[in-house]
């Protein structure tokens, strides 16, 4: 009886290429955003030549240019003029709102849900512009309390309106993939003007409209 031969087991795959990576020459003043990433990928080991990286400077560079974009944007362009003249004086509320954008502090992205309301004083504005107005700031490197302001103060200066408010709830990768790696952390932050801010029945109005939401994972 033949005795069976085991096959002989392959070498470990490797992510890594064969070439020792040669650290790009960059000057960072004038330097494309293509070779400052090429040098970081060399920095931290890996190998430029490799399949998997060939185009990634590319990719990257063109990753953070739409992610930071919010830089260029012109609020007035933003909304368009779609403000319009409206006797309507009661609550209106955008919730869900996908809120993507990258910490500051680490460049590692955290995300969730806002919700923006305002009251109108004589004023609405098209509701697709609330999530547009959003991105514009969620586009850049941020806090999370910052981004939360910015959208308040946007909102104020375009309507004026009796009053506004905003919630964000977003979790942080700088937080689950590093550091304490808590993976169920959840960050809430708010922002109050004019009625929500004074008036605890509107708050609690607002409050009590997307208190559902607020608890629930992005």
């Amino acid at each position: 009886m033949a005795v069976q031969r085991r096959p002989v087991p392959r070498p470990p795959r490797t992510t890594r290429g064969d070439q020792p990576c040669a650290l790009p020459e960059v000057t960072l003043a004038g330097a494309d955003t293509e070779d400052l990433v090429s040098a970081l990928l060399c920095r931290v080991g890996e190998d430029l030549t490799r399949e998997g990286l060939l185009h990634t400077p590319q990719r990257v560079a063109r990753s953070l240019e739409f992610l930071t974009s919010g830089y260029g944007a012109d609020l007035d362009a933003v909304v368009n003029g779609a403000v319009f003249a409206e006797d309507y004086s009661e609550m209106v509320l955008v919730k869900d709102i996908e809120v993507y954008s990258l910490c500051e502090h680490h460049l590692l992205p955290f995300f969730g849900r806002a919700h923006v309301a305002y009251i109108p004083d004589g004023r609405i504005i098209g509701l697709s512009k609330l999530p547009r107005l959003v991105d514009v700031f969620a586009r850049r490197l941020q806090v999370q309390e910052r981004l939360t302001t910015e959208i308040a103060e946007a909102v104020d200066e375009v309507l004026a309106p009796a009053g506004v408010g905003v919630i964000i709830e977003a979790v942080h990768l700088c937080m689950m993939m590093r550091g304490v790696q808590q993976q169920n952390s959840r960050t809430v932050t708010s922002s109050m003007r004019g009625v929500f801010l004074g008036d605890p029945r509107t708050r609690d109005e607002f409050l009590s409209l997307v208190h559902g939401d607020v608890r629930r994972t992005p």
